[in-house]
């Protein structure tokens, strides 16, 4: 990551209809660094990701401005889609063709060469693992297979900027490690990674500066490890029955913080000992103590309830 700001959002708004999907919406992102969003469905997340290469135009307003690599998408959006590789949500290939094929017909909307797009495809299927697979047809193909396959498709034009819309979303676990491997090698290669992901693991894992994000505004911004030490207690004890915890009064609330859900009671502390007290009088099996993560930083931004539209 260098100190470089390759992209720089001010202002932004999105309405459709009556709805407002993203309200006021303002980030800078380094080049060579990764840049994630998250946030319930239905937070603004694609909608933005969308606005910054042309896909979706935002609202005309005086204080709006989109910068991507030195290009306004309202004014070059072409420019932005050469410079950008895309990876949708859903795995748009096509399913009569094999892997090769998929990524040929692809690299001529990029109008590159015969001779050079076979290089660089016997380059990308080498890198994403799948030359065992390079003769197949996509319907032949697993679910991370064919993950790997738009990854690759998406980096055949050597993309400044890489998109991930959930990307590893229904993946197995080393499915998922792999890409991660992937996305931090092409981060040390120079490329700048926008992800939305639904996994707090793997923001954590990738992402140098996270948003959170909720009916289309920001919540919280920053980097995952200093979100956590500034925003959320550091222990947390779940406690899976509510009647597992004896008298609720008695907690110490100058120490310790009480969440409600249903039957199950959450303890977030700084204090471990205060939890560990807490714990020792409660059954083997009825409660979990650990660190909190950033999951539990998204769910206290966000809320626990469910987002459906």
């Amino acid at each position: 990551m260098t100190d470089k700001i390759v992209i720089d959002v001010k202002n932004i708004y999105k309405t459709f209809g009556s709805f407002r999907a993203v309200n006021d919406f303002s980030f800078s992102v380094n080049e060579a660094s990764c840049f994630g969003f998250l946030g319930p469905n239905g937070a603004g997340k694609t909608t933005l990701m969308k606005m910054l290469y042309g896909k979706a135009i935002c609202d005309k307003n005086k204080n709006t401005s989109i910068n991507v690599f030195g290009y306004n998408p309202l004014e070059n959006e072409l420019p932005i889609k050469y410079l950008s590789g895309i990876v949708p949500q859903q795995n748009n290939l096509d399913e009569e063709l094999n892997v090769l094929q998929n990524l040929f017909i692809f690299s001529k909307f990029y109008g590159i060469k015969k001779t050079e797009a076979q290089k660089r495809i016997e380059s990308l299927i080498d890198f994403m693992e799948l030359t065992p697979k390079k003769d197949s047809k996509i319907k032949h193909l697993s679910g991370g297979m064919q993950r790997r396959l738009v990854i690759a498709r998406s980096l055949l034009n050597n993309p400044k900027l890489l998109i991930l819309d959930e990307p590893t979303t229904g993946l197995d676990p080393q499915v998922r490690h792999l890409i991660w491997n992937k996305l931090r090698q092409l981060k040390k290669q120079g490329v700048t990674i926008l992800l939305t992901t639904h996994y707090m693991e793997e923001a954590f894992q990738l992402c140098d500066q996270i948003i959170i994000m909720h009916n289309g505004e920001k919540v919280i911004s920053g980097s995952p490890q200093a979100l956590l030490k500034k925003d959320i207690e550091s222990y947390v004890l779940e406690i899976f029955y509510n009647n597992q915890l004896q008298d609720e009064k008695t907690i110490d609330t100058s120490k310790v913080r009480l969440e409600k859900i249903e039957e199950k009671r959450l303890l977030y502390s700084n204090d471990i000992n205060a939890l560990q007290e807490i714990s020792e009088k409660l059954q083997v099996g009825d409660y979990y103590l650990r660190q909190s993560n950033l999951e539990d930083l998204f769910l206290k931004t966000t809320g626990r309830g469910l987002n459906e539209k």
